[in-house]
């Protein structure tokens, strides 16, 4: 029985081994066919872009001041008003500058006054000093009465000197307070939107050292975008290459613009300098507002009717601009050597190796892989 057991249990390991080696000789002999991933080579226009995150802004933006300081009577406008330049914004109490035109109009009567009076007295002095000149020929009047009256006469025309000097000086002043009396009405420099209203109607101004700001005008007819680029790109760029963006709202709308300056001045942020490129777009509809965020592309080089393969298609680099590529040719991987042009994050340009409609391989993968 014990034989009898040995037995079975050999030939069991037996046919054990045989179905092994069997299994093992139809894997080799019948490889799992791959699966291919493949992209046919196209002809389109390619470009090679920086990208980068913006802030928009307006062009034109004015901080609107009061020059003279006193109560804000009255704000006529609100945040999103559209104004007009010459517009009247707000009135700062005008009473303290009416009454500086009243006194200085007063001390200006006052002054006129005075100099008629020195003019008449003057006009004696002079009058008087000519009769005893005509007397002193006769030798009727002394030389030093003589000397007396010119004295008085000379006296006389320095009083109406000064009296003249001080009513330029408060015809001066009186100008001051009307142009101070007009600052009190704050008029738009400008057409545009309020986009920022800082002092509230009832607050107190005070224009002593510098012009407060009671609100923010910007003009929204053109945008600026201010572009971050890092450090690593922006040796790449230029004034006047094409730009444009797009805004979260609307990612499929585009904003087109030619590159104006790259702001010298870094800046620092998380231990990474970025340096801003500026463009200009129009915003004839009012789309694009204060402080957006704008996905910015700008256009470093660009190729019409170019043939392009997914940067992925790449396989090993033989020399510069030329690496290996996979074709499949009748269901079987060929290798190609190809020239490439330019490139950007996704796609890259032949230049020789490859035709349209070709078919690079980029992945490889069994039946039934996941």
């Amino acid at each position: 029985m014990r034989l009898a057991g040995r037995k079975k249990r050999w030939l069991i390991g037996c046919t054990i081994l045989v179905a092994l080696a069997a299994l093992l000789y139809w894997h080799f002999s019948h490889p799992i066919p791959v699966d291919f991933q493949t992209v046919k080579v196209t002809k389109r226009d390619l470009q090679q872009n920086v990208l980068a995150t913006g802030q928009l802004d307006a062009v034109r933006k004015v901080d609107v001041g009061a020059q003279v300081s006193g109560q804000l009577e009255s704000l006529k406008v609100e945040i999103g008003d559209r104004v007009k330049k010459g517009q009247l914004l707000a009135i700062i109490d005008p009473q303290q500058a009416q009454n500086s035109i009243r006194e200085s109009e007063a001390t200006l009567q006052q002054l006129q006054a005075q100099l008629q009076q020195a003019q008449a007295e003057q006009q004696l002095a002079s009058v008087t000093l000519q009769r005893n000149r005509e007397l002193a020929k006769l030798q009727a009047v002394s030389p030093q009465d003589l000397d007396q009256y010119a004295t008085e006469l000379a006296v006389k025309k320095a009083q109406v000197a000064t009296i003249k000097a001080q009513i330029v000086k408060n015809q001066a002043s009186l100008d001051t307070a009307k142009i101070n009396l007009a600052y009190t009405r704050i008029e738009a420099p400008m057409d545009g939107d309020v986009v920022q209203i800082t002092t509230l109607q009832g607050q107190t101004v005070i224009a002593a050292q510098q012009a407060p700001n009671i609100l923010t005008l910007a003009d929204m007819s053109t945008m600026l975008v201010k572009a971050q680029v890092s450090e690593a790109d922006v040796i790449n760029l230029k004034p006047g290459q094409k730009a444009w963006f797009t805004v979260l709202g609307d990612p499929k709308k585009r904003f087109d613009g030619v590159v104006k300056d790259i702001q010298p001045t870094p800046e620092k942020v998380n231990n990474a300098i970025f340096y801003y490129a500026r463009f200009e777009v129009p915003n004839p509809e009012g789309l694009l507002r204060l402080q957006m965020t704008a996905q910015v592309h700008i256009q470093l080089s660009g190729v019409n009717d170019a043939l392009v393969i997914p940067l992925t298609a790449l396989g090993d680099q033989i020399a510069d601009n030329r690496y290996h590529v996979a074709l499949l040719k009748q269901g079987k991987e060929e290798a190609r050597e190809v020239t490439i042009g330019i490139r950007n994050n996704i796609d890259v340009q032949i230049l020789s190796g490859l035709d349209a409609g070709d078919e690079v391989i980029i992945s490889r993968g069994g039946v039934g892989a996941h």
